[in-house]
């Protein structure tokens, strides 16, 4: 065996070859995005807890797909791999619905509960999830797809992936990297709320709106904010029970924050519980956008739904908001209601931010919390309207 020979024998016995051969390069190329998405997680900051196992899982299962699993003739398991095992998680709804518990455990429903009205705002920013539902049935896409698609517009990640994972049930499968797609897209929208949302808030308010300065809240006593989780778990599941997976999590870890009696079960739910959980659903998502189904056109299709959706959730909360400013004679600014997505507590924060632009001594964070929190619940709301419709 010559130089040449050998050196040939040890390219073979890698990966590196299979990226030249048939879709191979399609492979190389989810590296590369997924080397993008540890640039932007890292370097700037978008959305780190959950791009970097995301975009971890895309590199390591263009790098072997088996880690992920074998498949057979008809797109079923034969073998799962780390990773496929992982992924059992997210079939079983479990990651999504431990994440909300966490979520409710480092959530303050104060705000909404002091000035209720702004539940109104958090429900008016979903239309944008029913939008893009439609927008994509438009564009040739299943009922099961449009569902999944929409609810990106409701900004919070764990409930689109849940509903995608049940779409895709529905569907018997995965549909061409959808599961991958949805949750880079909603994760990524969410991680752009400081740039997406400032030039639609200057578009859809005038100055006088922006300058408005809210009362300040009252305070909330600890009774209200036991009774809040446990009336609405009772109420939203009674009424809507394909809600009560996300809904009971969400707010049975709120009661745990709010009862004030278990303060380790508090610290296990906001830090440990829920970072494991993400670290896990990060690289369970990541391990499905394998090169071969994500790299297709329907892909940059539900990407650019998704930003639809987004932006008209913005302009919704916002649009309600100029409506209750007028009804309550200018005593509430409009801005809130862009808050109405679930990006919490990140598109608060863009009101507080645009509102002090305007007067630095304008304070709406806490006013802004009120529909921001709403729109949490108003997601869970809308997810679980689309399944029980649907499923």
């Amino acid at each position: 065996m010559n130089i040449l020979d050998l050196f040939s024998s040890i390219i073979d016995g890698t990966v590196i070859s299979q990226f030249f051969q048939g879709d191979g390069w399609m492979r190389l190329v989810m590296i590369l995005i997924g080397c993008l998405f540890l640039f932007l997680a890292i370097k700037k900051g978008f959305e780190p807890y959950l791009l970097i196992p995301i975009a971890f899982g895309i590199i390591l299962v263009n790098i072997l797909p088996e880690i992920y699993g074998t498949f057979n003739a008809d797109g079923e398991f034969e073998e799962r791999g780390l990773l496929g095992y992982l992924h059992l998680g997210v079939e079983c709804e479990l990651y999504p619905c431990l994440i909300f518990l966490g979520i409710g455990a480092t959530t303050d429903f104060g705000p909404l509960i002091a000035n209720k009205k702004t539940m109104l705002l958090g429900a008016a920013a979903q239309i944008g999830i029913f939008i893009a539902f439609f927008g994509a049935l438009l564009l040739g896409f299943n009922f099961f797809e449009a569902a999944s698609i929409g609810i990106i517009g409701g900004a919070d990640g764990p409930t689109a992936i849940l509903v995608s994972n049940n779409m895709m049930n529905a569907m018997g499968g995965d549909n061409g990297g959808l599961l991958a797609a949805i949750a880079l897209a909603a994760y990524s929208y969410m991680a752009l709320v400081p740039i997406i949302f400032p030039p639609i808030i200057r578009l859809f308010t005038t100055k006088k709106e922006r300058l408005i300065k809210m009362e300040q809240l009252r305070p909330v006593s600890k009774t209200e904010k036991i009774l809040f989780p446990i009336i609405v778990t009772i109420t939203v599941c009674l009424i809507i029970p394909s809600a009560t997976p996300l809904i009971g999590c969400l707010m049975l870890g709120n009661l745990i924050k709010e009862c004030g009696v278990v303060p380790n079960l508090v610290n296990t739910c906001a830090n440990a519980l829920l970072y494991i959980c993400t670290i896990l659903l990060g690289l369970s998502v990541g391990a499905t956008a394998n090169g071969e189904t994500f790299l297709q056109l329907e892909t940059l299709m539900i990407f650019g739904l998704g930003i639809t959706a987004f932006i008209f959730a913005a302009i919704s909360g916002l649009l309600f908001g100029k409506l209750m400013c007028k009804l309550s004679k200018g005593k509430i600014n409009p801005m809130i209601g862009a808050a109405g997505v679930s990006a919490v507590p990140m598109a608060a924060r863009v009101v507080q931010k645009e509102g002090q632009k305007e007067d630095p001594s304008n304070f709406l964070l806490m006013h802004a919390m009120g529909p921001n929190v709403a729109g949490v619940i108003g997601s869970a709301i809308a997810a679980g309207i689309l399944l029980s419709i649907l499923i």
